[in-house]
């Protein structure tokens, strides 16, 4: 054996010890929570062509513990098959027309106490809210808006013990001039309120399209986070190996911040069996013991 070779021997062995000790330090960085403190969730719209007690009863025996996104006089369904609905809605939750123009206030602040009530009785977390489209208004006006449409609605949820989630939502592909798409903004409005009962629901497949750095940014801003969402990218199809996002290091992230809410599946099934695609994300997001 030459001294080149002796040499790439030398560089070869110590390329894998040091692939080795890298390998340890990645692992010993994940396995720092090994315990699932998170539920299962999955978006009622996703499912529409299922009935809602069918999808009920066969979600619950794959492993799902709510259906979310719905309305009040669905939630009885779901809760005779022993689920929990995550995140109620109505008809007035209306994506381009949010709090962050002055002229919808009147109307929402309406119709949300009911729905406030209705979800405290039911025993429901969180009640969803949209900021709106901008409609040429600028972020910074649009935020003292939706902090001054949502705040009598604030003070009720904490007397009735709900959280307000507003969500994040892109507005590259899916729903153009959307004004909360992106997290420091989101992040803004919370601190603006001011209130635990205000937090953000941020939606995984959203926040990929708009700004990615998903870990890092669930790692600095977790704890103005009361709710997620998935969905693969791009297409918001399967989360698994088809799309972009690394989920499964995405969901031990959320996991390691100490997060005990719901991840509520929203990607929108292509196998013709919707079920076994929702039973394959619920295996992606579960954290083994």
């Amino acid at each position: 054996m030459n001294r080149r070779q002796l040499l790439n021997r030398g560089l070869l062995t110590a390329g894998a010890l040091s692939l080795g000790k890298a390998i340890q330090a990645t692992n010993a960085i994940f396995s720092v929570n090994t315990e699932q403190s998170f539920s299962h969730s999955a978006c009622r719209w996703c499912y529409q062509d299922i009935p809602l007690e069918e999808l009920a009863e066969r979600g619950a025996s794959i492993g799902l513990q709510s259906i979310e996104l719905l309305r009040p006089d669905e939630w009885s369904i779901v809760q005779a098959k022993g689920l929990q609905c995550a995140v109620a809605t109505d008809q007035f939750a209306n994506i381009q027309e949010g709090f962050n123009n002055r002229k919808n206030h009147a109307s929402l602040q309406a119709a949300y106490p009911e729905l406030i009530r209705g979800a405290a009785d039911a025993g429901i977390p969180n009640v969803i809210v949209f900021s709106g489209n901008r409609n040429g208004m600028k972020d910074s006006k649009g935020l003292e808006n939706c902090a001054r449409g949502l705040a009598p609605l604030v003070k009720l949820a904490e007397e009735a013990g709900v959280t307000i989630v507003m969500e994040l939502l892109n507005s590259l592909v899916d729903h153009k001039d959307y004004m909360c798409d992106h997290t420091a903004w989101g992040v803004a409005l919370v601190n603006k309120i001011g209130s635990p009962n205000f937090r953000l629901l941020y939606d995984i497949y959203h926040m990929q399209i708009m700004e990615g750095n998903l870990i890092d940014n669930i790692r600095q801003n977790h704890e103005y986070i009361a709710h997620y969402h998935t969905g693969g990218v791009p297409g918001r199809r399967e989360i698994n190996a088809s799309q972009e996002i690394n989920y499964p290091a995405v969901v031990q992230a959320i996991a390691d911040m100490g997060y005990t809410g719901f991840i509520g599946q929203e990607f929108i099934p292509s196998y013709s069996n919707k079920l076994e695609a929702l039973q394959e994300g619920l295996q992606i997001c579960s954290i083994a013991d």
